[in-house]
């Protein structure tokens, strides 16, 4: 199920506004303590088929109606899911070539499939995790910096 496309449709304004009710409407049940919920799906014909959904689903679905809501595409990647450079460069928001150098120096690890470099997404995220947590040390000692030579930032 690992399908990542740059170039994924944006959603029409009848799905924002279908997913904004939707979500809304979903949301109140996730207040439950039940592990699972039952919800009926229409088909064609209009009779109910009942399904039974766990409540980690409906919350992943939520989040999604919520993304959708705002106008932005949605990719489900699971975490153990292997990315092509491409895919992977996709994202961290880099060129492929310089994700490849991220991966040749060891930064991120990979490994070949045939000729193929394969990586795993979550070893994609810890590395954004990584670069970001580091960026916002710099970012708070550059703010401290400031502060303290009273550069006019409070």
């Amino acid at each position: 199920m690992t399908t990542l496309s740059s170039a994924r449709p944006l959603p029409s304004a009848e799905e924002i506004a279908l997913a904004r009710e939707s979500g809304r409407a979903l949301s109140a049940y996730l207040q439950t303590h039940a592990e699972t919920q039952q919800i009926e799906i229409f088909d064609d014909k209009g009779a109910a088929h009942p399904v039974c959904v766990p409540v980690s689903a409906l919350r992943l679905l939520v989040d999604v109606l919520t993304e959708i809501g705002e106008g932005n595409a949605v990719s489900i990647i699971p975490i153990h899911a292997e990315l092509t450079t491409q895919e992977a460069a996709d994202v961290l928001n880099v060129s492929r070539p310089f994700l490849v150098q991220l991966l040749e120096r060891g930064e991120i690890p990979f490994h070949k499939v045939g000729t193929h470099r394969r990586v795993r997404y979550q070893d994609v995220i810890a590395y954004k995790e990584r670069i970001d947590a580091d960026r916002n040390k710099a970012l708070d000692a550059l703010a401290e910096q400031a502060q303290g030579l009273k550069m006019g930032y409070e």
